[in-house]
């Protein structure tokens, strides 16, 4: 809180920015205050114990000759980031604050870059998956996928709106951000582009792997229907005869003879091989 106010006094910070920064929102977008430009964007950001990408606020605040950055969590490419700048500054190195555009473009591509890094992950689990998958492995895969889509739906849920918020700043006065803004501007949709269509293409990996995981667990499925309803048949003959022969009846062919166990048992299995037979000779087993 004492942050925010000095950073007000300093930079005329208005008072509905100030407010917005003591906590996170759901929503991206990018507001003109006065002389300076109010962004907030969302960058997926994996939780290992979730097993999910989850979305992370990062506020930008951009004026004539100064950029301010607000985040709630840790975010790796961010600290990354300071100590790159620590060390330009030691070495008398001015050329990343040549622009807020240029500062600002810096930032966004190292938070894309850690995105793609993210994607990768996603990829290297979808590779893992399709190994598995023709492994008799089908049934496990099912969590696996399930898991795998739904990072990827998080994902695309924390970036989706990218696009439409940084293209609502080519209106913004070259006088708050530089005229070489539209340029930097122009980069960072770029970055955008290349992990929107990584992602796109672990959505439809994924889908097409769901697909066939349904495919082989159904095909198993069938066959194991299959082979019981032939056992089934297989056996029909014996169990028909056993009940036959069951019957407490007066007078049975066969039985009381010498024997007489022997030959009906013979009977049974000539009559489930018998079945057997026909199955194998229509090709059903």
């Amino acid at each position: 809180m004492e942050d925010i106010k000095i950073l007000m006094q300093e930079y005329s910070i208005p008072p509905i920015v100030a407010d917005e920064l003591l906590k996170p929102t759901i929503r991206p977008k990018a507001d003109v205050y006065g002389n300076i430009v109010y962004l907030i964007l969302h960058f997926p950001i994996y939780d290992i114990s979730r097993k999910v990408s989850e979305p992370c606020e990062v506020d930008f605040i951009l004026g004539k000759n100064f950029i301010i950055t607000a985040h709630y969590k840790s975010i790796i490419p961010l600290h990354e980031l300071v100590k790159i700048f620590e060390v330009g500054i030691l070495l008398k190195e001015n050329h990343f604050a040549k622009s807020v555009g240029r500062l600002t473009f810096l930032i966004a591509k190292k938070l894309y870059d850690y995105a793609l890094r993210q994607l990768e992950h996603i990829h290297n689990k979808i590779s893992e998956i399709e190994e598995r998958m023709f492994t008799n492995q089908e049934k496990e895969m099912v969590k696996e996928i399930s898991y795998v889509q739904r990072d990827t739906l998080e994902f695309q849920r924390a970036i989706h709106a990218h696009g439409s918020v940084l293209k609502s700043l080519y209106e913004t006065d070259p006088k708050i951000t530089g005229k070489d803004f539209t340029h930097y501007l122009n980069s960072m949709l770029s970055e955008l582009a290349r992990v929107e269509n990584l992602l796109d293409s672990s959505k439809e990996t994924i889908e097409l792997l769901r697909d066939t995981n349904d495919s082989l667990l159904s095909s198993k499925t069938n066959e194991v229907m299959k082979t019981l309803t032939v056992m089934a048949f297989v056996t029909f003959p014996a169990m028909f005869l056993a009940t036959l022969f069951s019957m407490n009846t007066r007078w049975l062919p066969v039985v009381g003879i010498p024997g007489d166990f022997w030959i009906v048992l013979l009977l049974m299995l000539a009559g489930a091989f018998t079945a057997f037979s026909f199955f194998k000779r229509k090709k059903w087993i």
